[in-house]
């Protein structure tokens, strides 16, 4: 038989304790923070029909990085490469029977086919929080201010991060303003979307030959790089340069300072109308995009239903850790068992019946069954990170009484065995 070989699925991770530990943490600061802002939990499969996709997602997204196949009853299914889409579906199906504003949030599993990286898997975990039914730039700010309260509940300072704003609806104006066809401005997009990751030469290459005067590209580079030239080109008085000035002074009186208005912002994504917003981290050492989103008030449509305005973000898993790693914010790893009681003598019966009353108080307790010496026992609680120990063996049963050493700073206190909520004083 061949020897099957022990590695992950390329682009996958395995999570061991110590790496569930840090999932989980990621996941507690997910949780907390949407809820406080009153977003409700949702969740949904993960196979979704590939027409999904097809509707809004962006045909480079559909054709070269999802997991698509045939399913028994010959319908093509897709893993989700995103969770947006069905979240739309899953309000579009009941729409008159919810009640708006929503204010939803989940932690889905995501999966593209990509080629691995830092800060991009195959598969991760994404914070996705969306707010239904509020038109005006209300939904822009709290969303924002959600994701800036995120990375503020892992510790980050405001100095550690930057929110880069941008809206599409302004790009769609310059665009005009230089008479670019449908076709040629997606083109442009695409190119202003992958304009970080490339040297300026490259970026600019991609637009050659799209605008109708060389003086006309030109004019349009020193318009997304000076703010100041934008705003000149569009107008002062432009409504939409107003509504997103009115953004950010918003966002500052709320105390996002952190925010700066980036043109080449435009997010790969088909769906998006309105406002988007990337967050970078700022040190040299990781500085890329962490995570972003923006408005979408036209995706229900597809599924026939009338507009609703939506602003929603996702934060990945993967980008998040790394940011954490660079600032050092991570926590360090500790157990979720409280004591490890270790049983020398065959007095394991004693020790179950002991353990099972501190469990019903809240204490997690793990019991050794091996018969290794105590110094094992000890060893094996310490290499857990498992904060203390107690020993029973025939002295102890016989006196009801035992030690719990703390294996941090080595000190004993001892208790006896009817003394458990003294016990779980001192543990917890």
């Amino acid at each position: 038989m061949k020897k099957i070989s022990t590695e992950s699925y390329k682009g996958v991770r395995d999570f061991y304790p110590e790496d569930m530990s840090v999932q989980n943490y990621i996941f507690e600061k997910m949780h907390e923070t949407a809820k406080s802002f009153g977003y409700s939990e949702y969740s949904a499969s993960i196979l979704e029909p590939t027409e999904l996709y097809h509707a809004k997602s962006g045909e480079e997204l559909v054709s070269e990085q999802t997991y698509s196949f045939k399913d028994r009853g010959d319908r093509d299914v897709t893993l989700r490469p995103e969770m947006t889409p069905t979240l739309a579906r899953m309000v579009a199906a009941k729409k008159r029977e919810l009640s708006f504003p929503l204010r939803w949030y989940s932690i889905p599993n995501i999966f593209r086919y990509e080629q691995p990286q830092r800060g991009r898997l195959r598969e991760h975990w994404q914070l996705n929080v969306d707010i239904f039914g509020v038109e005006n730039n209300e939904s822009e700010k709290e969303m924002i201010s959600v994701a800036h309260r995120l990375l503020k509940n892992f510790g980050a300072k405001n100095d550690d991060f930057i929110i880069k704003i941008n809206d599409r609806r302004i790009m769609n104006a310059l665009y005009q303003k230089f008479e670019l066809t449908a076709e040629d401005a997606e083109h442009v997009s695409k190119a202003l979307d992958k304009k970080s990751k490339n040297p300026f030469e490259v970026f600019k290459s991609a637009l050659s030959g799209i605008f109708k005067k060389d003086a006309h590209l030109e004019e349009f580079l020193e318009a997304i790089e000076s703010n100041q030239k934008l705003i000149k080109t569009l107008g002062e008085d432009n409504s939409l340069v107003k509504n997103l000035m009115e953004l950010i002074d918003g966002l500052a009186s709320v105390g996002v300072t952190n925010v700066l208005f980036d043109p080449t912002i435009v997010r790969g994504l088909d769906y998006y109308t309105g406002i988007v917003f990337e967050i970078f981290d700022t040190d040299p050492k990781n500085k890329r995009a962490l995570f972003g989103g923006g408005r979408y008030d036209d995706l229900l449509s597809i599924f026939g239903n009338e507009k609703v305005s939506a602003v929603g973000f996702g934060a990945g898993d993967v980008t998040i850790k790394d940011f954490l790693e660079t600032h050092a914010l991570l926590p360090v790893y500790t157990s979720t068992t409280n004591l490890y009681l270790g049983v020398i003598d065959d007095a394991f019966s004693t020790a179950q019946t002991f353990a099972n009353s501190l469990r019903t108080i809240g204490v997690n307790v793990a019991v050794d069954y091996t018969g290794k010496s105590v110094g094992d026992q000890i060893k094996k609680a310490t290499n857990d990170h498992i904060p203390f120990i107690a020993i029973i063996g025939k002295k102890e049963v016989e006196s009801k009484k035992l030690k719990i050493k703390n294996l941090a700073t080595r000190e004993e206190v001892e208790f006896g065995f009817e003394g458990i909520e003294k016990i779980a004083k001192i543990i917890l």
